[in-house]
């Protein structure tokens, strides 16, 4: 298995001299589409009704979990990047930790899968779920994960958005009045001039 993972992987990595307008754009992908997360949730919430900020948190705690998991299986079993072995070319800046699973594409698949396990939520889920395909791309075209990393990454978000589902009576139930009047507390300027919803 490892020796196909290697070898899927230098087919997918850049090459020594990479074209800059395709390096550029994974360099993009693999760095800033991760800040959509927490944007996608935000405006969920700004712009959502008591049942779609519901959805929101529930989609935040199966994107935390899937982290936890992640960094639970990092300390079990260590697997190196490829940088770490010497293996192809590496064009984007990581710490030498723990490549499986990854965790860009964890975060951005276990919110789009936890979305996509709801009707009301399912054509964002999509969306989001598609956008981690090229993620995975560049985060394998610069260097620094292997094809395996994003099937493990997949695997984790599939895991975490059903916890997150099972455990949404007992979890989102209880933290959302809480969460919802440090909200409302903190955002009073801006719900009284109507910038956003109560």
């Amino acid at each position: 298995m490892e020796k196909f993972n290697e070898a899927l992987f230098l087919t997918i990595n850049a090459p020594a001299h990479p074209q800059a307008l395709l390096l550029a754009s994974a360099r993009g992908l693999a760095e800033w589409t991760i800040w959509l997360i927490p944007l996608i949730l935000a405006l969920g919430w700004l712009r959502g009704d008591g049942r779609q900020r519901r959805l929101m948190l529930e989609a935040a705690a199966s994107g935390g979990a899937g982290l936890l998991i992640n960094q639970g299986i990092g300390l079990f079993w260590q697997h190196p990047r490829p940088f770490m072995i010497g293996l192809g070319h590496t064009f984007l800046a990581h710490a030498p930790d723990s490549s499986f699973p990854s965790d860009h594409a964890t975060l951005i698949w276990a919110v789009a899968f936890s979305l996509l396990l709801h009707e009301r939520t399912r054509a964002a889920g999509l969306a989001l779920a598609l956008l981690g395909l090229p993620v995975a791309w560049a985060r394998i075209y610069l260097g620094v994960h292997f094809p395996l990393d994003m099937a493990g990454a997949a695997l984790v978000s599939l895991t975490a958005a059903r916890l997150a589902l099972y455990q949404r009576r007992h979890l989102i139930g209880r933290l959302y009045r809480p969460i919802l009047a440090c909200y409302r507390l903190a955002a009073t300027p801006l719900i009284r001039r109507g910038w956003i919803l109560k």
